[in-house]
């Protein structure tokens, strides 16, 4: 039974050690000139105006959350839609039709209600 998993654990260690390989010849073989210049940190360009560590407002990760979760609405449409058309037939394709509409209201009012309580402004 272990047998069948000795070609996996030979697969993980070639690839483990040509990582290791690769790497320390880029290390050992790149050109390396450092000069305060290049060493100091910079954010676009311009060096930093303060802290890096300084806290982002709650609003950044809410919409960010926010666009996740309708990000991920049309992940699951698009394999909805072609497996529908596919091979479903006529009674499945109006059930998958009702149940995604209910899906989809679902999140609509769900982003009715995240826009009227303000999530969405930046005041």
């Amino acid at each position: 039974m272990l047998q069948d998993y000795v070609p996996i654990l030979v697969f993980l260690t070639i690839s483990g050690v040509m990582g290791i390989v690769m790497l320390g010849l880029g290390f050992l073989l790149g050109p390396s000139k450092p000069d305060p210049e290049k060493l100091s940190p910079y954010e676009c360009g311009f060096e930093a105006f303060e802290d890096t560590r300084m806290r982002f407002d709650v609003r950044y990760y809410l919409v960010a959350i926010l666009f996740i979760i309708f990000d991920l609405e049309i992940a699951f449409l698009f394999p909805w839609a072609v497996v529908l058309g596919d091979y479903a037939t006529k009674g499945v394709q109006i059930f998958a039709l009702a149940s995604m509409g209910i899906f989809l209201a679902i999140l609509v009012i769900g982003f009715i209600y995240e826009w009227k309580k303000g999530a969405l402004e930046w005041d």
